[in-house]
């Protein structure tokens, strides 16, 4: 026999929550690198590919393409100076879930 009523409050959960946007963030924090640069970028905001590159240890190009994937979900957004580019943290619930792990400031 089913309870209609924790049925339409269960049901009515999901109205509440952006459940495919959750999903795709939870997607994005899954992959290490992708939480390290994040890590990186919350420690040191405007910092440059190759310094990030350079600090978790890893080639510009593959840092590259892991911030080209961020900035296009608009997680990051990168700003030019010269010749160089430099990254920071866009989102703020993704900031926000920073600190929710643990991350801190400088």
């Amino acid at each position: 026999m089913e309870d209609e009523s924790a049925v339409e409050r269960a049901a009515s959960a999901l109205a509440d929550v952006d459940t495919a946007g959750w999903a795709r963030r939870f997607d994005l924090l899954s992959d290490p690198h992708r939480l390290e640069i994040l890590l990186g970028l919350h420690r040191a905001p405007g910092i440059r590919v190759g310094d990030l590159a350079a600090a978790l240890h890893r080639s510009e190009n593959a840092v590259s393409q892991a911030l080209r994937v961020l900035r296009e979900q608009g997680w990051v957004t990168s700003t030019r100076q010269g010749r160089s580019v430099t990254y920071r943290l866009a989102d703020e619930t993704v900031h926000d879930l920073l600190h929710w792990i643990g991350a801190r400031h400088g």
